[in-house]
Order: structure tokens, then C-alpha cells, then sequence
């Protein structure tokens, strides 16, 4: 009998996710001293995993509700966890909260959130319309808004001679880019780089997006966990919104709760007027319909008891503070080692950046030979997770740095 051609014969097989390979390589490695720095997931001073204790306490009342079913969610999600999300990143005395006129749709995390929102706006906006994102910028970017039908460009971020942000070559862009562009920014915590623009800065980008008639799209991966402060690690998407943008943020709890592996995230949504919010909101539910029907509920349950309770709020807040502290503390750490060893370079930018992750500068050829000769995992650019060092293990890094710096 002949064997069956199978109609898929011609599918290409799709390269491997460069992190999560890189995070199975680490893993498939015996060397008992290897150091993972790839992958975005907070560790605590031992290298775990930290379970936040507000999120068992969140946890433990959830569970222990008589109320508690498994019957679906809304269409958009758990309502209470959907309205303090949007103040959450909004502010509680938010004027768009205030009047109405902003929305938020629960997602599968701050990627989901960017998905039913770039569906939104492929249906409603100019089928010309073309979607500006930071060059570098989180790997997924191109991706989500490509898949949406968009035509995708980049705009300059990272000064490679000054390792800072590139601000003219970023104005630069946006002034050339096509009238009512959709521009992606991340709120705080830039991702790789972790630079930020200055307060000013941020005035400067928003001036530009008024002139054109930009459409501002947030990326709020890390409100809180960056700095420490919800309310600073929100500033600039509240600054928008006092300056009259219409915009969306992409929300995640994935970094901020722990709740990785739990795919909690918020679309929120800030319209001129209550009604074309409400007409917005109508038209999320239709897009998150066709695409997962219902959002899941155990995350935002525990999300939102913490962030609608001022007694757990205050403790996520101090928790907040103790890993974006940690991090700090390794930033400094592994500046001071490289200062000490005499690492050829400029390496300021390590305590200058924020939020979790280092654009260290170094070249694809030095961060394979850390992998190869060191068993440091790290991203190709020169990226690093912080969370991944600790006191154990961040000497022994900058060691690995330095050796690789002398050798190149």
C-alpha cells in the first residue's frame, strides 16, 4: 500500500523561541555552578522562585470562599478585577475614571492584552495604518502586530555609544513616520534595555504624537516591580492621559504578582467620551468571543482581592519594593565587582538602567563564549535578567565579564 502524502508536507519547521530554548539548554546543562540570566521571571537571593506572600494569603481566601465556583467569566472578565486594574494603572482619582471614559477587558496576560488590542484597532483603523515599536524591543512585539494584518517599523532606542536612550533619533522617527501611526511604547522599564525616558523626555515623545496625530499603545510589563512605586512606574501613561490621549495600555501581572504561569493581564482603554468607551468595551467582548470565548478566573480572583483591599494592597506594595530593591542592590553589586576588576569599558549604564533587565553592551560572540566557556545563559544581545544573580553567584559573573571583555 502506498503511504499517504500528508497535505501539510510543505510546512516549514518554525525556529525554536530564542529564550525558552536558551532556558532548556540551561537546564540540560550538569554544570553545577551555571547561571541562568535569560529568562524574565523574578528569583529571590537563593535563586527560586519567590511566591509572594500576598498572593498565598490572596490565595487562601479564594479558595476558602463558599462562594467560590468554576462557572465561566463574562466575556471580558472578572468585572471588579477589570475596574481597580483600570485604576491601578490609571489612578484612583484618574479624571478618565472619574467621567467614565475608561474601559478595561481582562486578557491572557499583558501579551494577550496587546493582541485583542491590536485586533481592535486593525479593525477600526486605517487599513495603511503602520505600527511603530522600539528597535530593540521585546521579541514578541513584531510578532503580535504582524499576526494582526499591520505593517510593522521601528523607531531608534538605544544609543549603543552612549548605552542611554537615543531621544533625538527616537523624536527623529515619529516625526517621519505617517500622520495617526500607532506608536508602541513601554510605560516603564524598557524591554531590553532598561532605559527609560526622562520625565521630560516623555514630554517631548508626547508632543510629537499630538503634532501627528500618533495613536499611543502602552506596554505595561513591570508597574511597580520596576521601581518599586506603582504610582512612578505609571507616571508616564498618566501623563498621557492628562494631556488628552485617547490610548491603550497592555497590563500584566505576570512580574508584579508572580502569577507567570497564571496569564492575568488588562486591556485598559481611554476614550474622549463615556460612549465610544462603552462602544470600544462592546467590541473587545466581540473580538475576545472568537478568540478564547472567556478569560480564566483563578489569577484575576487573586489579583483582584489584593488590589480592591487597602489592607493587601499595602503589603503588595512593600513586597513590591523588596524585589525591585533586590534588584537594585545586584545592579549595584555587579557594577562594584566590574569597578573593582578593572573590566575594560564603560559600565554606569548597569546602575543607570531599571526594572529587571541589563542591555550589558556586550557583542553576540562574548555572550556565546560566556554560555560556552563560562555556563552563564544569557540572550545574544547582551541582555540580562538581574533577578538571576545574587550574592552567590554575582561575583563569579563579573569574573566571567571581565575574562571575556580581556579576551575579545
Amino acid at each position: 500500500m502506498t503511504k499517504p502524502v500528508s497535505i501539510f508536507r510543505n510546512v516549514p519547521l518554525a525556529p525554536p523561541d530564542p529564550i525558552f530554548h536558551l532556558t532548556a539548554n540551561y537546564k540540560a546543562d550538569p554544570f553545577p555552578d551555571k547561571i541562568d540570566l535569560g529568562i524574565g521571571a523574578y528569583r529571590d537571593e537563593a535563586g527560586k522562585p519567590w511566591i509572594l506572600p500576598v498572593v498565598q494569603k490572596a490565595e487562601a481566601l479564594v479558595v476558602g470562599d463558599p462562594q467560590l465556583d468554576h462557572e465561566y467569566l463574562p466575556i471580558l472578565g472578572l468585572k471588579a478585577f477589570r475596574d481597580a486594574s483600570v485604576r491601578v494603572i490609571l489612578g484612583a482619582d484618574s479624571p478618565a475614571v472619574a467621567e467614565g471614559r475608561a474601559v478595561g477587558a481582562q486578557s491572557i496576560s499583558g501579551t494577550g492584552a496587546l493582541r485583542i488590542g491590536a485586533e481592535f484597532l486593525r479593525r477600526f483603523r486605517d487599513a495603511a495604518t503602520t505600527v511603530y515599536i522600539s528597535n530593540p524591543t521585546w521579541g514578541n512585539h513584531r510578532a503580535i502586530f504582524e499576526d494582526a494584518g499591520f505593517a510593522v517599523q521601528t523607531y531608534p532606542y538605544w544609543d549603543a555609544a552612549a548605552r542611554g536612550l537615543d531621544i533625538d533619533g527616537l523624536l527623529a522617527a515619529l516625526r517621519a513616520a505617517p500622520q495617526q501611526s500607532i506608536i508602541v511604547l513601554h510605560a516603564c522599564a524598557h524591554n531590553p534595555t532598561g532605559v527609560d525616558p526622562t520625565a521630560a523626555q516623555w514630554r517631548q515623545i508626547a508632543e510629537v504624537c499630538r503634532e501627528r496625530a500618533h495613536f499611543p499603545f502602552f506596554d505595561c510589563a513591570y508597574q511597580g516591580f520596576a521601581s518599586g512605586s506603582l504610582d512612578r512606574d505609571a507616571a508616564a501613561v498618566r501623563a498621557f492621559v492628562a494631556d488628552g490621549f485617547e490610548l491603550f495600555v497592555a497590563q500584566s501581572y505576570s512580574k508584579n504578582f508572580g502569577l507567570y504561569g497564571e496569564r492575568v493581564g488588562c486591556l485598559t482603554v481611554v476614550a474622549h467620551e463615556p460612549a465610544v468607551a462603552q462602544h470600544i468595551e462592546s467590541q473587545l467582548a466581540k473580538i475576545t468571543r472568537a478568540m478564547i470565548s472567556n478569560p480564566p478566573s483563578h489569577g484575576a480572583r487573586i489579583v483582584s482581592r489584593v488590589i480592591t483591599d487597602a489592607g493587601l494592597m499595602a503589603q503588595w506594595q512593600r513586597e513590591l519594593e523588596t524585589m525591585a530593591g533586590r534588584i537594585r542592590a545586584m545592579r549595584q553589586a555587579l557594577f562594584t565587582h566590574l569597578q573593582q576588576l578593572g573590566t575594560p569599558g564603560t559600565w554606569q549604564h548597569i546602575v543607570d538602567q531599571i526594572g529587571m533587565f541589563s542591555y550589558t553592551g556586550l557583542s553576540p560572540a562574548q555572550c556565546q563564549t560566556l554560555i560556552d566557556q563560562h555556563h552563564v545563559y544569557l540572550s545574544s544581545n547582551g541582555r540580562i535578567s538581574m533577578a538571576g544573580l545574587n550574592e552567590g553567584n554575582v561575583e563569579r559573573f563579573a569574573r566571567a565579564v571581565d575574562q571575556v571583555v580581556r579576551q575579545s
